[in-house]
């Protein structure tokens, strides 16, 4: 392709509005996941707790807002400011819930339909990690980690509420905390976000600012196919796995389990002699 032609795709890709198309991707995806987590028990929860279902409903679609306000000190509140994104939310969240027959819910299970819908809230993913980061460099242009923080936050804020959403479904797992276990899709937006913090704070990246942005939602629409169509679910896993040997002690504790086994096995052979000699003396 045409270096400026490809310039230009990377310009349109930055300008694109998330409104209402991509929107719409986000919380149909966000809900498909509410769904399966309910598993067989979404029907029957959502007759009968109606508020509750609506409440964790928009509680995770807006929860990326909400939690980086929290963290920035803004109203936690002013995510549900804009009329339009909480209507369509809300349709959407009705739909998914309560449309004849389930066939919303049916439709968008489809593969290619979910397939879709998915690379369309990774392109919505990708532009919250950018307008996350940005934010952040306005209120604290020198906090680095700040930017970070809030950029995985806005791109992945479901993720970090899943035990406060569930707890508003009178469900309580304390051990699915995202930090004990962090995600795939957590994990990505911590590149993507060191990404804009290095694009916007240093030079150590020439390329324009279109063409990181645009590098960044490939980046993500990439690895949501991986993971849709090849099973590739977290490829990070053997470098974390690396990483942890070798820096936060797994080669030492492999030594010390293999000096314990040798120490054991040696006190057992001595032992072992004592108990030989004592019979030939008896």
């Amino acid at each position: 392709m045409d270096p400026e032609t490809f310039l230009e795709v990377a310009n349109h890709v930055s300008k694109l509005k998330m409104y209402p198309y991509f929107e719409i991707a986000h919380c149909a995806v966000t809900l498909l996941y509410l769904r399966e987590d309910l598993a067989s028990g979404s029907h029957l929860f959502s007759r009968k707790h109606p508020l509750s279902c609506y409440i964790s409903s928009m509680f995770s679609i807006f929860a990326g807002y909400m939690f980086s306000a929290l963290l920035l000190g803004e109203p936690v509140l002013s995510a549900f400011k804009n009329n339009q994104s909480l209507i369509l939310a809300s349709a959407v969240w009705y739909l998914m819930f309560y449309s004849p027959f389930d066939v919303v819910y049916k439709f968008c299970k489809l593969l290619p339909v979910k397939l879709l819908l998915s690379l369309a809230k990774e392109i919505t993913r990708a532009k919250k990690v950018h307008d996350g980061v940005h934010h952040a460099a306005k209120l604290y242009p020198n906090g680095y980690l700040i930017m970070v923080i809030i950029g995985v936050i806005k791109g992945n804020g479901t993720s970090f509420l899943k035990v406060y959403e569930r707890l508003l479904r009178g469900y309580w797992t304390p051990n699915a905390i995202e930090i004990m276990q962090p995600s795939f899709a957590t994990k990505i937006c911590v590149i993507a976000s060191i990404v804009f913090v290095v694009d916007k704070k240093t030079d150590l990246i020439s390329a324009p600012h279109s063409l990181v942005y645009f590098g960044v939602v490939c980046f993500f629409l990439y690895f949501k196919l991986s993971s849709m169509l090849l099973g590739l679910h977290d490829p990070f896993l053997p470098f974390e796995n690396l990483t942890c040997a070798i820096f936060f002690g797994g080669i030492w504790d492999a030594i010390s389990r293999a000096l314990n086994k040798g120490g054991d096995a040696q006190s057992g052979g001595s032992k072992d002699a004592k108990d030989v000699a004592a019979k030939k003396k008896e």
